[in-house]
Formats: structure tokens, C-alpha cells, sequence
């Protein structure tokens, strides 16, 4: 695909081209990165009962909320790859730029946990009514 700030690469833009690429990283996060792993599997596991319960404002939260804390883990070890790969000695200030982007996922998890604690302690006595 063809860079238009740097004028690089071939012409033309493939919108399925793009998803695939997206798939392939998030594929690849999945299967390589625990963290994002359990995080997919546990906001699947309450999205469904979510969505089981006809509870759409809350599918709708859980899943922004999701989005949310997997693009932030994504930065994160995309941040933290690229400054492994450019310095591969210690250096404080990778260090120092490796502890923020891991403050930012931090900070990002924490609300995704709230979120779903919240949703399911909303969900629960509808799931026992049930």
C-alpha cells in the first residue's frame, strides 16, 4: 500500500487487503501474547452472557471496553518490540519509555476489569432468575 506522507510503497488501497493485515496482527497477539489471550476469552465469555440476556447496553460497554484495553496491550507490545529491537543492551531510557507504555496498558486493564465487574455483578441476578 502506498504511503502518501512518505511516498513509498505501491499504489492503489485493498480495504480486504487491510482487514487481512489486521487479522494477521490480531491472530498473531492472540496466539504469541498471554495477556491478550485471556482478555479475548474473558471478555467473549461475558459479552455472551450479555448478549444471552438481551442486555445490549452492556454488550455495547463490554465491548468498547475490550477494545479499548486489547488496542492499549497491542501499543504496549508494539512499543515495547520496537525497543528491543532498536537497542538490544540496557539503556535507562528504554527502560524509562518501556515502564509508561506498560502504565498506559495499566491503566487501560484497570478499567476493563471494572467494567466487567460491573457488568457482571449487574448480569448476575438475571442470570439466577433465569
Amino acid at each position: 500500500m502506498r504511503n502518501k506522507f512518505l511516498g513509498t510503497g505501491k499504489p492503489g488501497y485493498h480495504p480486504l487487503k487491510k482487514f487481512s493485515v489486521i487479522l494477521a496482527g490480531l491472530r498473531y497477539a492472540v496466539l504469541h501474547d498471554f495477556s491478550v489471550l485471556y482478555k479475548v476469552v474473558l471478555s467473549v465469555l461475558v459479552l455472551a452472557l450479555a448478549l444471552w440476556l438481551h442486555a445490549w447496553v452492556d454488550a455495547a460497554v463490554i465491548l468498547l471496553a475490550t477494545g479499548v484495553v486489547l488496542a492499549a496491550e497491542l501499543f504496549n507490545t508494539a512499543i515495547e518490540a520496537l525497543c528491543d529491537f532498536v537497542e538490544t543492551r540496557h539503556n535507562e531510557k528504554v527502560r524509562v519509555i518501556k515502564d509508561i507504555a506498560a502504565a498506559a496498558a495499566g491503566m487501560a486493564i484497570l478499567a476493563w476489569w471494572i467494567v466487567l465487574a460491573a457488568e457482571l455483578i449487574d448480569l448476575w441476578p438475571r442470570l439466577r432468575a433465569t
